[in-house]
């Protein structure tokens, strides 16, 4: 074994400080495209629901699937840009959890909307809010933790 092998294989610490920092600006980044995300299903969920009169259910599963292509593209070019490059598995492990992740969010709006009678422009849209954040946290672990893994070569 030489000597820049030994320093390879050797564990790095991280300080505490570099890895909050590194925490804070994923979260950050993660809410850039996150807020252009929610921007797009609102935009469509509205159009769709208020604007041309679709079913409430119909509306929310369209507007998220539309706002779940364009956050793969946001997370994969810029949230994530650093993380291991694009392969079968990050799309699959994507697109499998943002699925999960429209049907939380559908089965949390469809309680609001039906259960709590959420039924107004207002209300509809607050129910849509709440099913998107609660869904949203869900996303994020999972988006990190399995879909974007960190290459521990580019530390």
């Amino acid at each position: 074994m030489t000597v820049q092998t030994a320093a390879r294989e050797a564990p790095v610490v991280v300080p505490v400080r570099v890895r909050v920092r590194r925490l804070s600006m994923e979260v950050a980044k993660f809410g850039a495209v996150g807020g252009s995300g929610v921007a797009v299903n609102f935009l469509v969920f509205n159009l769709l629901l208020h604007g041309i009169g679709r079913a409430p259910m119909t509306a929310t599963v369209l507007a998220s699937c539309v706002a779940m292509g364009t956050n793969y593209l946001g997370f994969r070019f810029f949230a994530y840009r650093d993380r291991d490059s694009r392969t079968r598995r990050q799309i699959v492990l994507f697109f499998g959890f943002s699925v999960l992740g429209v049907l939380m969010e559908s089965v949390l709006f469809y309680a609001g909307y039906h259960g709590a009678s959420m039924t107004g422009p207002l209300a509809s849209n607050i129910a849509k809010a709440l099913s998107i954040v609660l869904a949203s946290a869900f996303r994020f672990l999972v988006y990190r933790t399995w879909v974007f893994q960190h290459d521990a070569r580019r530390e």
